[in-house]
């Protein structure tokens, strides 16, 4: 199962003034940027439902040139809700309520479908007044044109092209775009690997799709091609990886009974040639020590 939620909190949270230069630019025009505070996250209670609703990102931004401030929460919605817009306002006034501050709601539904616009609106009002309107801005993925972004120099139209409106058979383009303009970015190792990590997960292809998308890539130029060559590379040693784990993980508890969560995560850590170590010395292994011991070497 994908944790959506956390792929998208990771990707906001380390990107979120760039997010908001991207589809929210009218926000940035009075939000200082040097005032973000990323708070804890926020749990309130559903009391007609009995449930507990945790808050995906909760930002309280500065006005510029101003001592006031205001808060941003940004859910994402990865499946169509009925009635979601109740949810919305009462997380709005729960918000409201405990820090007195004005509320900017922003709401990124990144299903695949339905493609139908989604209401923005929570009212409430009967025939001859209106007494609760609340506005909370939508970005809905699917409904927008990767194409658009193709020259947007920015992080976050990498990572979320993967998420729009692609007709099948453009999937493996749109891979290999979101790799290029990636590349064109000059990211520090660990923000690269981020927004890899998130298009290769939103952008799995099959072995004909592979084909396709390896001839995109050698229609780059030769400074693109290369990083994102480096990037496939690392997909690769990733998977991998995962493939011996999950070899050695199956091995270990045949010989060894259950392996201790925390002996779980140390394996973890192994690179691709420890865990082809440690994959030839298991045979060996009679109890738990000798794994122990086993790791103790190998990342003493």
């Amino acid at each position: 199962m994908i944790d959506h939620d956390r792929l998208f909190k990771e990707l906001l949270t380390t990107f979120f003034v760039e997010f908001l230069e991207l589809f929210f630019p009218e926000v940035i025009a009075y939000l200082e940027p040097n005032s973000l505070e990323f708070l804890d996250k926020e749990i309130f209670t559903d009391v007609t439902a009995g449930e507990q609703y945790e808050a995906d990102l909760l930002v309280k931004a500065g006005f510029r040139e101003q001592e006031s401030f205001f808060l941003i929460p940004i859910e994402n919605q990865a499946y169509s809700q009925a009635d979601f817009g109740r949810r919305m306002f009462r997380y709005f006034a729960r918000l409201f309520e405990k820090f007195a501050l004005p509320v900017y709601p922003i709401v990124v539904f990144s299903f695949d479908t339905p493609h139908t616009p989604q209401p923005n609106i929570y009212r409430v009002e009967f025939p001859d007044k209106v007494v609760l309107e609340l506005n909370y801005a939508v970005l809905q993925l699917n409904r927008l044109n990767w194409r658009n972004f193709l020259k947007q120099e920015n992080p976050v139209a990498s990572a979320l092209m993967a998420k729009m409106n692609i007709a099948p058979e453009e999937r493996p383009r749109v891979k290999s775009e979101c790799l290029r303009l990636l590349a064109t970015l000059r990211l520090d190792p660990a923000r690269t690997k981020m927004i890899s990590g998130f298009i290769d997960t939103y952008l799995k292809l099959n072995a004909e799709e592979e084909e396709i998308f390896k001839t995109e890539i050698a229609k780059f130029e030769p400074v693109q091609q290369e990083v994102v060559m480096e990037i496939v590379t690392s997909w690769m040693e990733q998977g991998m990886q995962r493939g011996e784990l999950a070899v050695i993980m199956r091995q270990l508890n045949r010989r060894i009974n259950t392996v201790e969560p925390e002996l779980q995560e140390r394996i973890r850590q192994l690179s691709l040639a420890q865990l082809e170590d440690l994959a030839e010395a298991l045979l060996d292994f009679s109890n738990v020590e000798d794994l122990i011991a086993c790791l103790n070497k190998q990342q003493g």
